[in-house]
């Protein structure tokens, strides 16, 4: 029934034509309930970050049943790539870096692997060793890999965890040489902080018959990622060891018959034809902006200058010391003829 103006009465239910009720306020309980909370990314399957999930819980599985060690993945950060707050491993990244690392036996933890990466003799042999060594293997996607190695470096498709690197004693160091029968040449770090500086110094220490490398315990730079980067492979075969105190070590050097060597662009000694290059040398090589510290500049023998292009103000700290290694490397190998 309507009421005088022709508007249905307040309360009543006005029906369509195939009888559906509307204005009714909701359809039952359910309809008014929500869903819950938003499950997250790693959770839905449809989205990438569930993709990589199911991926890695997949290749972790595979590992377990090879019989390998826990593979759970654990993400980096930090400029020394470390893989997780308080866990002291390192990221290292590039197929020359991981293929040598694990040529020279280091005791990684983990492979991780980009998912579709493409395959070359390098792959193929990391992956061969890998195997045969029983390392756990982890196929990750891109951008998980991208930021396990970190945001400045360049992975090719691969990375290594491996755990702290155990530094050498410089005793040790030139007690192994002498007792080997070789001539020791060195090189000594005095306040340098760039890690590329040191994994080229680390490259040419190799290149040019050397047999370690010497770090300060303080104010300097370690063996960090990206150092393991730029040896391209050296940091696996030539030991770096730590001294506690740099001045100190150099005089123990001199007293066991070692030559010190600083680079300095003021130094008196020239390089070309250097005298006493077949002789016991440790070449110290100091930072760009301050150069050699005055202690270790009284502890020299002689002070080395290289000679170039007066348009040119300086030398990189990791090129002088590779122009000083080849002079050296040349005047001793003149000098065996």
């Amino acid at each position: 029934m309507k009421n005088s103006g022709g508007k249905p009465r307040a309360g009543a239910v006005r029906k369509s034509k195939k009888g559906a009720q509307v204005g009714t306020g909701g359809h039952g309980r359910k309809a008014l309930e929500g869903r819950g909370p938003t499950p997250k990314a790693e959770d839905r399957d449809y989205h990438p970050a569930g993709k990589a999930k199911a991926l890695r819980e997949r290749a972790a599985a595979k590992a377990e049943l090879r019989g390998g060690r826990d593979s759970t993945p654990r993400g980096a950060s930090g400029a020394s790539r470390r893989a997780k707050s308080g866990d002291e491993s390192e990221i290292v990244t590039g197929r020359n870096s991981v293929l040598e690392a694990l040529r020279a036996d280091i005791p990684a933890t983990t492979l991780y692997v980009a998912a579709r990466v493409e395959f070359d003799d390098r792959m193929k042999e990391i992956l061969s060793i890998a195997t045969r060594r029983n390392l756990p293997m982890l196929e990750v996607m891109r951008p998980e890999l991208d930021r396990l190695a970190g945001r400045d470096a360049v992975h090719q498709g691969v990375a290594l965890k491996v755990p702290p690197y155990e530094y050498a004693h410089p005793g040790d160091l030139l007690d192994r040489t002498i007792r080997s029968g070789q001539t020791p040449l060195f090189v000594a770090l005095d306040g340098i902080t760039d890690p590329r500086n040191l994994g080229a110094i680390i490259r040419s220490t190799a290149a040019f018959g050397g047999q370690g490398v010497i770090v300060p315990q303080r104010r300097s730079v370690g063996m960090t990622a990206s150092a393991w980067k730029t040896s391209a492979g050296a940091a696996a075969r030539t030991p770096v060891a730590m001294a506690s105190n740099l001045t100190r070590t150099l005089q123990d050097f001199k007293k066991a018959g070692v030559f010190v060597l600083g680079l300095d662009g003021g130094g008196d000694t020239s390089l070309p034809g250097l005298s006493f290059a077949d002789r016991p040398v440790v070449i110290v090589v100091g930072s760009e902006g301050k150069g050699l510290s005055r202690l270790v500049t009284e502890t020299c023998d002689a002070v080395v200058s290289i000679p170039i292009s007066a348009s040119t103000e300086s030398l990189n700290a990791g090129i002088a010391a590779s122009v000083t290694l080849y002079e050296i490397a040349k005047l001793r190998a003149e000098g065996a003829r």
